[in-house]
């Protein structure tokens, strides 16, 4: 009887202490350091020169004058991941934390670019919202959350949570859901500190100072955390920074109402498929024009700037068209106007093609003008930016932030370009004031969304 009343003992006494230990095995398994405490290895400085440096494994950031935003960056790329850190800002400075970001050659030499978790200690209180670092400005400011603008604590430390997985951003401002993002713009890159630049009236020396800055990338199933947080989804959506700047949608994901076919008084009833909020020109062979048609805008466009997300398969051919008038061409073939070519250049014979060598290339002014060749593109099956700009006769085609080509529309060079193309037969080719903005069917499938114009 003794013996079975110690071993119960045993048992009771062991139980509570392997649940403690569990729990506290789980809690130092959470994540690993991203610093050794001792040095900045895994680590590399980008565009600024604010000073880095550590202070009993405490990383601290000094602002200095004269300089743009600095950046202390992982050198290994993340895509799914938990985040945690304790941070202390300066309580006149604004800083952030950057995720899946980028910093190439072909976008604006080298610069930053990405979501940014911001780090805000001013009135405004937008601590835990996400900005897009030099690409699309705010996409979730705490406008959409107000009642989490009171988790941040001025001149002292504060714990962030930031959840990066899939195309779902969420972040916590010591333990209050803040931001709930669906974005799926970038889906890998860096992670970095940032010290914000400061005018050349203010004070250097501010400081931002990190610690406990841990990462996990596996099991993230058994460690997210539900968001209470309102969701904002961008597929489709204006963001607030974008309608205060303009910006209207050409295609609200959903509705076709404001297209019609080309050759048609309505939106075709074949070749084209809506679908979770993606619109998709179908595959009959690769023929122009030939199953459900080019689609147009029904209003017309004089000055403007054109934002379109495009996704190609391979071999894959299509195009933006703009300043186009339906009523040039009733016959065979595709609408007439001035186009951004959408093309698999790798796969498709006409990449070498054109009226000039290679002007029938992704991003050029398709049969008169070579987009620059160092492009960046996204490969197949990945999302891809096409942006024009048209103002007072001056044209440029963008590809996922970097600008490919530019001209003038009314210039003696352009003009000359269209009388040696196939296109002087056409009456005033790319001279309209206004016109149409056209999606091409070349017979190929290909994806848009994300269709935004804003009148300039």
């Amino acid at each position: 009887m003794k013996i079975l009343i110690l071993r119960m003992l045993v048992i009771a006494i062991s139980v509570p202490l392997l649940i403690n230990c569990t729990d506290k095995s789980d809690k130092e398994a959470f994540g690993k350091p991203m610093f050794s405490g001792e040095n900045f290895s895994g680590w590399s400085q980008k565009n600024g020169n604010a000073k880095y440096g550590l202070e009993d494994g405490v990383i601290v950031g000094t602002t200095v004058p004269g300089t743009p935003n600095s950046f202390l960056a992982t050198d290994k790329k993340y895509g799914d991941f938990i985040l945690e850190l304790d941070f202390k800002a300066d309580p006149s400075m604004n800083s952030g934390i950057q995720i899946r970001s980028k910093s190439k050659p072909q976008y604006q030499n080298n610069r930053v670019h990405g979501y940014q978790v911001e780090i805000d200690p001013s009135d405004r209180a937008w601590s835990g919202g996400i900005y897009d670092e030099a690409r699309r400005g705010w996409l979730y400011p705490m406008s959409l959350n107000t009642s989490a603008k009171n988790s941040y604590k001025k001149d002292d430390w504060n714990h962030y949570r930031i959840e990066a997985i899939g195309d779902t951003i969420q972040t916590w401002v010591n333990g209050v859901a803040a931001a709930n993002l669906v974005d799926d713009k970038t889906h890998e890159g860096f992670i970095a500190l940032q010290v914000h630049s400061i005018g050349n009236d203010e004070a250097p020396g501010k400081q931002i100072r990190w610690k406990n800055v841990r990462i996990m990338t596996d099991s993230l199933e058994h460690y997210n955390t539900k968001s209470d947080a309102p969701v904002f989804n961008t597929k489709n959506q204006i963001t607030s920074a974008e309608k205060e700047d303009g910006w209207k949608l050409l295609w609200d994901g959903k509705s076709t109402e404001a297209w019609r076919g080309a050759k048609l008084e309505e939106f075709p009833e074949k070749g084209w498929v809506v679908e979770d909020g993606v619109l998709t020109v179908i595959a009959t062979g690769g023929e122009e024009s030939t199953a459900g048609g080019d689609i147009v805008t029904k209003k017309l466009y004089g000055d403007f700037e054109l934002k379109v997300d495009f996704k190609i398969t391979e071999g894959a051919n299509s195009g933006i068209k703009y300043y186009v008038d339906t009523d040039l061409n009733k016959g065979p073939g595709s609408s007439i106007g001035l186009e951004y070519q959408i093309l698999d250049d790798k796969r498709h014979p006409d990449a070498k093609k054109g009226n000039h060598e290679g002007s029938r290339s992704l991003a050029s002014l398709y049969d008169l003008i070579k987009a620059d060749p160092n492009k960046p593109v996204n490969p197949i099956g990945e999302w891809n930016t096409a942006h024009i700009i048209s103002k007072d006769g001056h044209v440029e085609h963008w590809l996922n932030g970097m600008k490919v080509l530019e001209f003038d529309r009314n210039s003696e060079d352009f003009l000359k370009l269209v009388s040696e193309s196939k296109y002087e037969k056409w009456p005033d080719f790319g001279q309209l004031e206004k016109g149409q903005i056209l999606l091409q069917d070349h017979g190929n499938r290909v994806s848009f969304k994300n269709i935004k114009i804003k009148s300039l």
